[in-house]
């Protein structure tokens, strides 16, 4: 399973992102995260061996700039800052002013690259959260299933959750962020059947995201009873959307 060692690592080639800088704001001995999806390609959290300890900020300032600045040395172009890593972003206790000090170093090495995060979305509750997502370019916010019975059986959140919680967070962004959604299916469940497909639409509906970005399984998953969707199953999946007028971006 993948692992991330360093604070800042890459750039690396993103799919959905171009050539993307990581930021890794959990611990580097493990994995820490409030979800432990079914495909996670950090393996389940059990197995994470993680030492519990966050990077403070300092030290994610110093490692930010000294990738920058080597990056712009070097001349390698840069796409994206993208925060990521070993589990959920939002849940370091200083996400905000890390998210200042991002957008200060990108506007001085490199001021045409996005900031992006890649969030499962349970933190935006938090207004100093919610409010840090609203001043990147692009808060890439997850809602992987249509009801709270298949979020747990994918996501498998630590303690409570409550789609509709979520949904209503999401709404305070007025339609600027990106929601992300993986499609995938077990013997145990089918996140495209037609009733969740159908939920899902009307999710996307309600909250008007600027961009719907749609994906499936890509590389090793804990759970090896997954089953992947080709991306002509996904077009033919979201066509409603896309005929509505929806930006849907669906990647295989």
């Amino acid at each position: 399973m993948l692992h991330f060692d360093e604070i800042v690592f890459g750039p690396i080639f993103s799919r959905r992102l171009g050539s993307s800088l990581g930021v890794n704001l959990l611990p580097t001995k493990g994995k820490l995260c409030n979800f432990d999806c079914v495909y996670c390609e950090c393996g389940w959290n059990k197995d994470g061996r993680s030492d519990g300890k966050f990077p403070r900020l300092p030290e994610i300032e110093k490692a930010l700039e000294e990738k920058m600045a080597k990056a712009v040395t070097e001349g390698v172009g840069v796409d994206s800052i993208t925060f990521s890593g070993n589990g959920e972003p939002t849940i370091h206790p200083d996400f905000a002013q890390v998210i200042d000090v991002t957008l200060r170093l990108r506007d001085r090495y490199f001021p045409e690259a996005k900031v992006s995060v890649l969030s499962n979305a349970t933190m935006i509750g938090r207004k100093d959260v919610a409010e840090a997502l609203m001043r990147v370019d692009n808060p890439i916010l997850k809602i992987d299933a249509s009801s709270d019975g298949l979020v747990r059986q994918i996501n498998k959140p630590a303690g409570p959750y409550s789609l509709a919680d979520v949904i209503g967070n999401l709404r305070k962004f007025e339609g600027r962020f990106i929601m992300q959604t993986m499609f995938l299916r077990s013997p145990d469940f089918d996140t495209a059947s037609e009733k969740a497909l159908a939920a899902w639409m009307d999710i996307v509906r309600d909250l008007k995201p600027r961009e719907v970005m749609v994906y499936t399984i890509d590389r090793e998953t804990p759970d090896k009873s997954l089953g992947k969707y080709t991306v002509e199953e996904m077009t033919a999946m979201v066509q409603p959307l896309i005929d509505e007028g929806y930006s849907i971006q669906v990647r295989g």
